[in-house]
């Protein structure tokens, strides 16, 4: 149903089932997929794609120009998947052209209030985000990762899967899979076992990333000689290898 106040541009598609609330305004080059509720108050432009079964709160502004001085109105995109909760004043942003154009969140997120996703972010599957949560430009989250309230995440920083950021963390650089951590700036705190066994991890391979954050983060190596070490551990523990693939990758440095 669309609210007979709200402003549905003639170029926008919709598909069935979609609502939308009162004085809403849909844009041109925006496409919203079945079943999605778009709440009162929300602002929809830009070239954004939305997915199936998401419902978006009131005063949202989703797929609005980037907060970056280079932006010259090129065509960037949004895309949002499916089933996400958007919560109150949350704010997405298009792309730029310095990336890959595109920012991108994935399926079964939540997303509570005043979450801002800036340009050139992605961010996996079933994260949750707490309030007033904010990615800075060009930042990767990793699927089921969640972010504390007023957490703060440095542009190009990649967080990730099944990380925990605890409330008012600031979170300078990469943040492994697996770790919690707390702070201005973050330290590490152990791994999210809690999580890891919701999701259905063994004893045996959590005690195994157990024994691979202690190399990192413990043993007193250098961060090469960690970086072999873990690399060994996943060798024979396979829930390992997404850790050790991380810390093997990263560019900007690891929390310490």
């Amino acid at each position: 149903m669309i609210h007979p106040t709200a402003i549905v541009h003639p170029g926008a598609k919709l598909a069935a089932g979609v609502s939308v609330g009162a004085y809403s305004i849909i844009g041109e080059h925006v496409e919203v997929g079945e079943g999605t509720r778009i709440g009162p108050h929300v602002v929809v432009e830009g070239h954004t794609r939305i997915g199936r079964d998401n419902e978006i709160f009131q005063f949202c502004s989703i797929g609005a120009s980037p907060q970056d001085k280079k932006y010259d109105a090129e065509p960037t995109r949004l895309e949002i998947g499916d089933r996400n909760t958007i919560r109150e004043f949350c704010s997405f942003n298009v792309g730029t052209s310095q990336d890959a154009h595109v920012t991108r969140v994935g399926n079964d997120n939540w997303i509570m209030a005043y979450v801002h996703v800036a340009h050139d972010c992605d961010v996996g599957n079933h994260t949750i985000f707490a309030n007033n949560a904010t990615l800075a430009g060009h930042v990767h989250v990793g699927d089921w990762a969640i972010l504390g309230g007023f957490t703060g995440v440095h542009q190009f920083c990649r967080v990730g899967a099944h990380s925990f950021c605890g409330v008012g963390t600031v979170l300078l650089q990469d943040l492994p899979p697996f770790v919690t951590v707390a702070g201005n700036p973050a330290k590490p705190h152990g791994i999210n076992s809690e999580g890891l066994r919701r999701r259905g991890y063994s004893a045996e391979g959590i005690a195994a990333i157990k024994r691979a954050y202690r190399a990192l983060y413990r043993s007193g190596l250098t961060l090469d000689e960690a970086r072999q070490r873990v690399a060994e551990i996943a060798a024979t523990q396979p829930e390992v290898s997404l850790f050790s693939e991380f810390i093997a990758a990263s560019g900007r440095g690891l929390v310490r």
